[in-house]
């Protein structure tokens, strides 16, 4: 759980005592589960602290809450702005954003009113590694989970949505009772789809192969960052479909987001993945990734923004 050590929330347009940022009981969102969201993370870099993708971050946020309708009463540019006085507001040089929209207390009934306006959250804090802070270098235990990822056309799973990761709950709940780390999910056609909250990637006879979009996942803004970055260090990533038997015979798997990161897995439901340790190929794209906060990776791509 991410330790709270913060002391002001952006709340509609405001810096407010975190203790004071609540909604109504009667809240849509805690009915319904109306909100959407983003994690976006900031580092520490040699020239002070920067934001990293969060102009795409942002625009993400307001996409998925088009794909549901749901007017969110701020620009995109002063929704960017928030997110670095709530980071400045805090004090912190490194910290976890969770830009939140939600319906709140705007009546019951499934369907809100067509004029109800999106209430905004920004929340700032320290947040470690996802998965622990060894497994960047030692990797983590994964399971194949029993449940499924959403089908097309029941919930959009291109919208990062709070409703979707009811789904995610079920798997990483169910692969920490059966003692692995994280779960791995597959899609409608049993295909290997997502993590609980991770896209996924597959090394193999030198080869980066990744589930498709239509494998009911997130495409994730980190994911298209390793995309970026493996054409850098000359490897080739193929969007493909991939089995269940495929993750036992890998030589590397990884996984990657924002609260992850890039993080090798070393055995899927008990099986050794490759060495069983950090394979070459993830430890290059941990060491460029990496090396975007050290100053070793030139952002040619403009991830960067700066906090001040």
């Amino acid at each position: 759980m991410a330790k709270v050590n913060a002391e002001l929330i952006w709340f509609n347009g405001k810096l407010i005592p975190w203790q004071d940022a609540t909604v109504h009981v009667m809240s849509h969102v805690l009915h319904y589960g109306s909100s959407v969201f983003e994690g976006i993370r900031v580092y520490k870099t040699p020239q002070g602290s920067c934001i990293f993708r969060l102009h795409e971050h942002i625009t993400r946020l307001f996409n998925s809450a088009k794909i549901y309708r749901m007017d969110i009463p701020f620009t995109e540019k002063q929704v960017v702005q928030a997110c670095k006085d709530t980071v400045n507001a805090n004090k912190l040089e490194v910290a976890y954003l969770r830009p939140l929209a939600f319906l709140g207390d705007v009546g019951m009934g499934l369907r809100a009113p067509l004029d109800a306006k999106a209430d905004l959250i920004i929340a700032a804090f320290h947040w470690d590694a996802y998965l622990g802070n060894d497994a960047i270098e030692n990797g983590v235990n994964v399971g194949v989970s029993s449940w499924n990822r959403l089908a097309p056309n029941t919930m959009p799973t291109g919208a990062k949505a709070g409703g979707n990761y009811l789904s995610s709950q079920l798997i990483s709940m169910e692969a920490k009772r059966h003692g692995y780390d994280e779960g791995i999910a597959m899609d409608i056609n049993n295909q290997i789809s997502e993590g609980s909250g991770q896209n996924l990637f597959v090394v193999r006879h030198g080869i980066i192969y990744t589930p498709p979009t239509s494998a009911s996942i997130l495409s994730g803004l980190t994911r298209d960052a390793v995309f970026e970055l493996a054409k850098e260090l000359g490897y080739e990533v193929r969007e493909e479909t991939i089995s269940r038997e495929a993750l036992y015979i890998a030589d590397e798997f990884f996984m990657t987001g924002t609260a992850t990161e890039i993080v090798p897995i070393k055995s899927v439901d008990g099986i050794k993945v490759g060495s069983g340790s950090l394979g070459p190929i993830t430890k290059a794209l941990q060491e460029k990734f990496f090396g975007l906060f050290s100053g070793k990776t030139h952002d040619k791509w403009g991830w960067l923004t700066p906090l001040n």
